[in-house]
């Protein structure tokens, strides 16, 4: 049987017939969850401010498409 390492703790656990896979136990795959749910994982990203030459740009583009 395969072993891997619970992504939460670290402990070793079987792969196979493990219900809570890839963790080791519900307790880890619930704190997984939760860190999702208050968006501890969330990728960064990059605010940027639309500049008055961009939104000129989508205003003539949305005319031209005839949906302004």
């Amino acid at each position: 049987m395969p072993i891997v390492k619970c992504p939460a703790c670290g402990k070793e656990t079987e792969y196979n017939d493990n219900e809570f896979r890839p963790f080791c136990s519900e307790r880890c795959k619930l704190l997984d969850f939760g860190a999702w749910a208050d968006e501890e994982y969330a990728l960064p990203t990059q605010d940027a401010a639309l500049t008055e030459e961009d939104l000129d740009k989508i205003e003539k583009a949305l005319k031209e498409k005839g949906d302004l």
